[in-house]
């Protein structure tokens, strides 16, 4: 399930300075190497509810290409039906309106701007609907520019639900769609089978005040992971004082930064890590 909060947060600043393109029937935002060497990985990005070319998102693509010489792709999984970016504003208004005037007057008309943008984009990307996509995708990449490269995932609420299905191992050709996996505050899993069924290592990043998944639900959630055999075994990095969205939608103006470059960083180093020694 989706809540509130994967609909908070903030757009961020910046020009993304990657390329779109269409592979395998869908568009992609594609970030290559700053350096101008060859990739030595793949990174296909999931994004939260606001999609594929929401800024925060190809910001971030550009950040993982820069700092570790990966292409990343961030393909359109959502078909065209993620939330727009004015939901944020909207939800800001009914959750905590600042004046008379925005408890009176505009909350109800930002009540009904939700449920004609919120609501929709949660039912048209249900995972049941885009995961049948996000495969065959998968298949392509890793029967294709992925043939001789090791992949990673990495998803955010919306996406993490999908890195999690992938990681139950699924192959192609013998090889794996997915060599190793990272996400952020997940949305949308099913607890705790989806964890359990997960096969290929996946490195969890999430808030002490995330109301999705706290308390003894993330206990037992890191319980699992950690004590899956060697080769399945992921990590699990409890962040203090961070809530639902912070490692993507972090209101750099109001709260610190700091959690969103640490997850940021924990992604790149477990997914190098288990790019070592990959080899097809």
């Amino acid at each position: 399930m989706s809540c509130p909060n994967c609909f908070t947060g903030a757009v961020h600043e910046g020009k993304p300075t990657g390329t779109v393109t269409k592979l395998h029937g869908l568009d992609v935002y594609v970030a290559e190497p700053a350096s101008g060497n060859p990739p030595k990985g793949i990174i296909v990005l999931f994004p939260d509810i606001f999609g594929w070319d929401f800024v925060n998102i190809r910001l971030m693509a550009d950040g993982f290409a820069k700092k570790k010489d990966y292409r990343v792709y961030a393909p359109d999984f959502m078909n065209g039906n993620a939330a727009p970016t004015s939901v944020i504003n909207s939800m800001q208004k009914v959750l905590a309106p600042k004046t008379w005037y925005e408890s009176l007057i505009s909350r109800p008309y930002h009540v009904l701007s939700l449920l004609f943008t919120a609501v929709p984009a949660v039912f048209l990307t249900r995972p049941g609907k885009t995961f049948p996509l996000v495969k065959s995708f998968m298949e392509s990449l890793r029967q294709n520019e992925a043939a001789n490269l090791p992949v990673g995932v990495t998803g955010y609420c919306w996406g993490g639900k999908h890195v999690v299905l992938l990681a139950e191992g699924f192959k192609i050709d013998g090889k794996p769609l997915i060599d190793a996996g990272f996400t952020a505050h997940p949305s949308f899993l099913t607890l705790f089978d989806d964890i359990e069924k997960m096969t290929v290592p996946v490195s969890f990043a999430l808030g002490d005040k995330d109301n999705m998944i706290a308390g003894d639900q993330a206990k037992k959630l890191e319980k699992i992971v950690l004590d899956k055999p060697e080769g399945q075994r992921g990590e699990y990095r409890s962040y203090p004082g961070y809530g639902h969205g912070f490692a993507c939608r972090v209101d750099v103006l109001n709260d610190s930064p700091d959690g969103a470059v640490q997850a940021e960083d924990q992604a790149l180093a477990f997914l190098e890590k288990h790019f070592e020694g990959v080899k097809y």
